[in-house]
């Protein structure tokens, strides 16, 4: 009920801010943006105004709550945002910021400025950013927080609550404890839920959990997501390659992984960056969007060419042209659907060379019975609108065919480019497209070719 409460609240704040910008109160703007509002709801605001708002906006936002807003910002307009600061006002912003998130925002920037934020650090926090800068942004160690607490397996609970009483807070997610060994080499987990109904002169040794395996630092940031999601793990621990502990990677980290992969997914069908910006200056998206629009002609023309060549037999059949691009269609969201389910499975570890074979007789069979259907259906439509069989045979045919060139071709094709080490939700819908359009042109015309001469 508090919760539902607080939301309501927030959208009547947000409300109130959009008829004060409305009515040029920028006082009243100000006190709602900084009084009223979290930082997540005030990125959200910005990422939903046009550009001359958003910069009004972030100029009223109050100093000491820019490093919160930046981190829930998109990449886009946060690069925007931190290309309008110096080093200095860099380094006071991102004061209070946990490692990963540092990392995350300095990558962002060119290697110079990078350099000069990081020598208004102090030694400690450098040494940690520049442990994360050092890892790939897309693996567990540019993922992980160095910030960690570890305990030795041979002291008691009694010790280790004594200890965590030493310390102010402790790190945020904090759901267990990391038990390493002398040489920080990790050995397993204290859960602080068993450590506090153990009995305290029990031994770390005897109550941790060693069934936890930690998360190799070179490990994709997918792959990542992939072991929180099946595991339900708040936190995990991140080891180098010689099982020493290097930092832990928190569950709000991996929702971020989570959904940036799944905008990456839904854009990437488009040609669209994953973090574009909705209210980008229009050159700035007409220049995004005009090389996929130029890659998607050239496809096109391909298409066209394969039309072309049954010129003089589209000349004399006139129903070919109007019953052409049903066969295209059918073809294309069959192969759509096969590619959208494969790239979800790999997305989620669930296709691997076992059962590639199963799959793709399963798809086979799917797309031949669909294709008998609606040829059934479209054949008797044609036969009737034509009032001519042979027209209704021919597009059947040429719809079975199409329907299993697609299922097959949407299996192969993600398969055959992450193996390629392209991404199959960018280049897979074109390249299906192009191939459906190719094979049901040329099922349709060269079938009429041959019966119509």
């Amino acid at each position: 009920m508090t919760d539902i409460l607080e939301k309501g609240q927030a959208r009547q704040r947000l409300r109130s801010l959009s008829e004060a910008l409305d009515s040029g109160a920028l006082k009243q703007v100000a006190r709602i943006l900084n009084g009223g509002l979290s930082p997540s709801d005030i990125a959200h605001l910005l990422e939903s105004s046009p550009p001359r708002q958003r910069a009004l906006l972030w100029n009223l936002v109050d100093k000491q709550l820019e490093g919160e807003v930046l981190q829930y910002l998109s990449d886009d307009i946060r690069g925007y945002f931190l290309s309008q600061l110096n080093a200095q006002e860099l380094a006071d912003i991102i004061e209070d910021f946990e490692s990963d998130d540092l990392a995350d925002l300095l990558q962002q920037l060119p290697d110079t400025v990078i350099q000069e934020v990081l020598d208004t650090m102090d030694e400690q926090d450098r040494q940690r950013v520049e442990e994360v800068l050092s890892y790939p942004e897309d693996t567990a160690g540019g993922l992980m927080n160095t910030d960690t607490v570890t305990v030795r397996p041979d002291i008691s609970i009694d010790v280790v609550l004594r200890y965590l009483r030493r310390h102010r807070t402790l790190p945020p997610m904090t759901d267990s404890l990391i038990v390493v060994s002398r040489r920080d080499e990790f050995i397993g987990v204290l859960p602080i839920t068993k450590m506090l109904v153990s009995n305290p002169a029990t031994t770390v040794r005897e109550v941790m959990d060693t069934d936890i395996e930690a998360i190799p630092v070179s490990l994709s940031d997918t792959k990542v997501a992939t072991l929180f999601e099946r595991y339900d793990l708040i936190s995990a621990p991140v080891v180098s390659e010689e099982g020493r502990l290097l930092g832990r990677i928190t569950i709000d980290d991996v929702v971020d992984v989570i959904r940036e992969d799944a905008d990456h997914s839904l854009m990437s069908m488009a040609g669209l960056d994953e973090d574009e910006d909705t209210f980008a200056p229009v050159m700035k998206t007409t220049r995004r969007r005009a090389v996929w629009l130029g890659i998607n002609l050239l496809t096109a023309f391909t298409a066209s060419a394969v039309i072309g060549i049954f010129e003089d037999t589209i000349a004399k059949v006139v129903a070919l042209a109007v019953l052409m691009p049903i066969v295209a269609s059918m073809g294309g969201i069959a192969g759509s659907q096969t590619l959208t389910l494969v790239i979800r499975g790999m997305a989620v570890g669930q296709i691997s060379g076992a059962n590639v074979r199963w799959l793709l007789n399963r798809e086979f069979l799917a797309g031949a019975l669909n294709g008998i259907l609606w040829a059934i259906v479209v054949a008797t439509a044609a036969t009737l609108w034509f009032r001519d069989l042979l027209i209704g045979g021919i597009i059947a045919a040429a719809l079975v065919i199409n329907l299993v060139a697609a299922a097959l071709v949407g299996t192969v094709l993600p398969l055959f480019l992450k193996s390629r080490n392209i991404d199959p939700a960018l280049a897979g819908s074109v390249i299906l497209t192009t191939v459906t359009d190719v094979v049901g042109f040329m099922a349709f015309l060269g079938l009429a070719t041959i019966f119509y001469g």
